[in-house]
């Protein structure tokens, strides 16, 4: 496998960035959600200095794989033989995750700078933390990880789809080694 995409497979770069930003996700959504759900301060601490830095991983992740697309690297052609408005989704789809993803990271900083959360999460200062709820970006934070939850659901779907029912080279040619 090359570092750089061919025309038929994606290359060793952007498959890593892929499969590591996913398992990311998947922690992200488990932590967050364990964070909501805990009432025990303590705990919620802990899940959250866990679920930051991993936001931030995501992040850097993200804004590694736009650079690396624009200025390193080319897609692979699309396979051919979908209709166009499959064709058309899988492209809403990848481009309202990029951009979902960069709104979770902003309400996320957001939230930690105007709660002051960042301080109690990462060592700094010791106390309690705030109510998130009473700060403006929670409820964006909140909707976008149900549409990450809905678009991630959505784009494994669809690659399960290609793998196991069209038995297509799509979920292959994301993977190390040969499409």
């Amino acid at each position: 496998m090359t570092t750089k995409s061919t025309p038929n497979t994606y290359g060793s770069v952007a498959v890593s960035i892929h499969w590591i930003t996913a398992l990311l996700i998947i922690g992200l959504l488990v932590s967050g959600t364990l964070a909501e759900e805990s009432t025990d301060p303590a705990t919620k601490a802990r899940i959250l200095s866990a679920h930051a830095p991993m936001g931030i991983a995501v992040l850097l992740l993200t804004l590694g794989r736009l650079v690396w697309w624009w200025r390193f690297d080319s897609r692979p052609a699309p396979l051919g033989g979908d209709p166009a408005w499959q064709e058309k989704t899988a492209k809403l789809v990848h481009g309202l995750l990029y951009a979902v993803i960069l709104a979770m990271a902003a309400s996320g900083f957001g939230l930690f700078v105007l709660s002051g959360a960042g301080d109690i999460i990462f060592g700094g200062a010791p106390g309690a933390l705030p109510d998130f709820n009473t700060f403006a970006p929670r409820l964006p934070h909140g909707i976008g990880a149900k549409i990450l939850l809905g678009l991630f659901v959505l784009h494994a779907g669809a690659a399960l789809f290609h793998h196991f029912i069209k038995r297509d080279a799509t979920l292959r040619r994301m993977w190390f080694g040969r499409g």
